[in-house]
């Protein structure tokens, strides 16, 4: 099963690339890099750690 390589943050809706910076927790909820510091890189779905996501070549 593939990550869902999501296309905004879950929380301010700003643009991501699949490229680009961003963390996600274990259930693919996805925040840009400004989000996850003003949350302290805590999910604000379910709690659980935010972590860098991994990078997916540009198609």
């Amino acid at each position: 099963m593939a990550l869902e390589m999501r296309e905004t943050c879950e929380r301010c809706e700003v643009s991501l690339t699949a490229d680009g910076p961003a963390s996600i927790c274990s259930y693919e909820c996805t925040f840009c890099p400004d989000c996850t510091d003003a949350m302290a890189a805590t999910c604000p779905n379910r709690g659980g750690e935010l972590v860098t996501r991994p990078r997916r070549k540009a198609a």
